[in-house]
């Protein structure tokens, strides 16, 4: 794996197809939609890490985002990590993977709907425990303790990993969330996450990009970052080629792809104030793969 920074094409939709038609799966199985570029970003990240079984992954911004199960799933012991409290982390998630916290306020203990507690569970008839259980549509959590790979929930902010030591994770995935941090921000995050990657482990991020100059992009209240400043930022050196020279080109193509315009999620017709607010197709920039290798 090499160091680079490349504007993500719409030609990985038909490259990593095979991928792509994986992650739509387990996201129908979650009930998760995607971000507009998101099947870019996470397909262009997954080419990039290759074989994570048995690797310890951070997800940096994770909510309850996609990548992370899919790590899992292949074997990964995925940390997952975001500032925004998920100890009651739905059930859908818990029954269908290995879920801890990395301490103990970091997860809940299990709730089923409603409210009803295991302890409660055993007060109830038969009867009663199939209708909460299957009626609602739910099961109980960690049903399936054969999958290879784990998700650790930490609820923190990137730029203070107190309970993760220097040099003990093989790779750190961030997918457009970075952006979310001022650029003054984002050189702590990044600091950070490249202090706990083992030497040689890669931070694979993706993140908005700008033709020229940084800007920030109000209604998703993501910065858009010029080739400069992600060079600055991630220590990628000047000698180290790019693609941001295509940018009108590639920008074009990501503005005529039908298959993101047709497929945009429903949460984007309900608000103003997300990446593409109304659900109006009207792309303002292009999503960016940074790969940075810590250097031994």
């Amino acid at each position: 794996m090499d160091e680079k920074i490349e504007l993500l094409s719409v030609s990985l939709l038909e490259s990593e197809g095979e991928k792509i038609s994986e992650l739509k799966d387990l996201a129908g199985r979650l009930k998760l939609k995607f971000g507009w570029h998101y099947l870019l970003d996470i397909s262009w990240i997954i080419r990039q890490i290759g074989v994570t079984a048995g690797k310890r992954i951070i997800d940096a911004g994770a909510g309850t985002g996609v990548i992370q199960w899919y790590l899992a799933e292949n074997g990964a012991a995925v940390i997952s990590i975001d500032r925004a409290n998920r100890a009651n982390l739905p059930l859908k998630f818990r029954r269908r993977f290995r879920v801890e916290g990395l301490r103990s306020h970091d997860l809940s203990s299990t709730v089923t709907p409603d409210g009803v507690n295991r302890r409660t569970m055993k007060l109830l008839t038969a009867d009663w425990i199939d209708q909460i259980r299957y009626g609602f549509g739910q099961l109980s959590a960690n049903q399936d303790q054969n999958l290879p790979g784990e998700v650790i929930i930490y609820n923190q902010d990137l730029t203070e990993l107190v309970d993760i030591a220097d040099d003990s994770i093989d790779s750190v995935v961030a997918v457009s969330s970075l952006e979310h941090n001022s650029p003054q921000d984002l050189e702590a995050v990044v600091a950070e996450l490249i202090r706990v990657l083992k030497p040689g482990g890669a931070l694979l991020a993706t993140l908005g990009a700008s033709k020229v100059d940084d800007w920030f992009h109000e209604p998703s209240q993501g910065w858009c970052y010029s080739e400069k400043t992600l060079r600055k930022i991630f220590q990628i050196p000047t000698e180290t080629p790019s693609n941001y020279a295509q940018y009108d080109l590639l920008f074009e193509y990501l503005i005529n792809n039908k298959e993101l315009q047709e497929n945009l999620a429903s949460f984007y017709y309900q608000s103003g104030d997300n990446g593409m607010p109304w659900g109006v197709w009207n792309p303002e920039y292009m999503p960016v793969g940074i790969c940075k290798i810590k250097k031994g």
